[in-house]
């Protein structure tokens, strides 16, 4: 593993997490009995690229549809399922950078502190992990030096403007092809019905989703007394008022919220974690790691 330091390395969090392993949910085969990466590739697993036909190949695998639209031979190479491919997908909206007076950091460090324990894990077992946000992507791999690659995206997430969270999944459509474990890290305050729409879609493609939906606590009860300029994060501009004319409509709005990308997850059946950035991140990976498999 790469010996590279960084603050999202939190030393604690890893020892408290020990052996324990990220594992794809539904799967048997080779995950909960071996946990680790099968550098073969067979034909009794997932289909994942087309290659051409060398003398000695199998012509079982031969794609017979192919071959009569080009006049070449092509035969179907297999991915093995259990290669674990694993994908953070990192909010770096604006209204991440948010810390209330009882938080210890952002929701943004919270996250990615939280991200980049699971992506250690995930390279320390031997399998594959990327990463991506808005503007960038990682693509997934399992070298022992990529843990680098992974630190350095984390570490330099946006914090303005607009999550993204759309265009984070059409990407892992277009570019994560195959099935892969994928992991959201959002306030989800941009998770509009065409966000919570494509989760359903990847959900119906196979991916494994789960969604890590993190607060301030001080966006759950707004705790302001005084006259207040509350400050859009995501370019909305300000809004001076007493937060007592605000806080009963606020709160019904933003429970709301909640409520409907939550039920939204459990419909579709995925992964759902929300939590606080001033809880416990070990019992946050915990509760992910043990019910993951």
């Amino acid at each position: 593993m790469s010996r590279y330091q960084s603050k999202l390395l939190n030393p604690e969090l890893l020892e408290s997490l020990g052996n324990m392993n990220v594992k794809a949910r539904g799967l048997v085969e080779g995950i909960i009995a071996g946990m680790h990466r099968s550098p073969h590739r067979g034909g009794s697993v997932e289909f994942a690229e087309y290659s051409e036909y060398t003398p000695g190949q199998e012509l079982r695998h031969i794609d017979w549809r192919v071959y009569g639209k080009s006049d070449k031979y092509y035969v179907k190479q297999f991915q093995d399922e259990t290669n674990l491919r694993v994908f953070l997908v990192m909010d770096g909206s604006g209204s991440m950078g948010f810390q209330g007076e009882t938080a210890p950091w952002t929701k943004l460090e919270c996250v990615s502190t939280l991200a980049a324990a699971i992506g250690y894990l995930v390279l320390k077992q031997g399998d594959s992990v990327g990463a991506l946000h808005r503007d960038a992507f990682l693509p997934a791999s399992s070298k022992r030096t990529h843990l680098e690659d992974l630190l350095h995206l984390l570490e330099n997430l946006p914090s303005s403007g607009d999550a993204g969270l759309l265009k984070c999944l059409e990407t892992i459509v277009e570019r994560a092809k195959g099935r892969a474990r994928v992991l959201v890290f959002s306030d989800m305050l941009d998770a509009d019905e065409d966000v919570l729409t494509m989760l359903k879609i990847l959900k119906r493609r196979r991916y494994d989703l789960s969604v890590f939906h993190v607060h301030d606590p001080a966006e759950m009860d707004l705790p302001y007394e005084n006259l207040t300029i509350f400050e859009g994060m995501e370019e909305d501009g300000e809004l001076l008022a007493e937060p007592d004319d605000l806080r009963d409509e606020y709160l019904k709005a933003i429970r709301a919220h909640i409520k409907r990308v939550e039920s939204a997850c459990h419909e579709s059946n995925i992964e759902y974690h929300r939590f606080l950035s001033t809880d416990s991140l070990e019992n946050v990976a915990l509760a992910f790691l043990r019910g993951s498999a």
